[in-house]
């Protein structure tokens, strides 16, 4: 007898539970994407789709802004309108410290360690300009028990 898994099942076992942030329009804000309840968790991806064409200079990044500690940047500060950024296009970092935001048509690379937060918000930080619209998509994996993430 042969199972098969679908899609849905085979991004969980490997990625964990997919959560979905749509932004649009961008203002020049800290916007809360997503709540980080119950405990710690990994991230195990991050991405951005561009709904809305990016055309004005800005700089964007991702923080997490723990319930208590301090704020940490996820990725750093990057211009991603100065040259304009297309509808449709991804965008992403690596996971390092110090990474800048990767823009691409139809594909970028992703984290490549996890990073765990812990209570409190992952946030869009975007200042100096604003227009457009990003759905942000993360993959997670509970580190303690009823930890779990949603969109704000």
């Amino acid at each position: 007898m042969t199972a098969i898994i679908s899609g849905d099942q085979l991004r969980t076992l490997h990625l964990g539970t997919v959560v979905s942030k749509a932004y649009t329009p961008l203002v020049v804000e800290t916007k809360t994407l997503f709540n980080v309840t119950g405990g710690k968790v990994l991230i195990t991806s991050i991405t951005g789709e561009v709904t809305t064409a990016i055309t004005v200079a800005n700089t964007v990044k991702l923080q997490a802004n723990p319930t208590t500690g301090t704020t940490k940047d996820l990725v750093a500060a990057t211009d991603i309108g100065t040259t304009d950024t297309p509808a449709g296009n991804l965008l992403s970092f690596q996971g390092l410290t110090g990474d800048s935001i990767l823009t691409g048509p139809g594909a970028v690379p992703n984290i490549k360690q996890p990073i765990t937060v812990s209570i409190g918000t992952i946030e869009q930080v975007t200042a100096t300009g604003a227009d457009g619209g990003i759905t942000w998509t993360i993959t997670y994996v509970p580190l303690d028990n009823g930890a779990a993430v949603a969109a704000a």
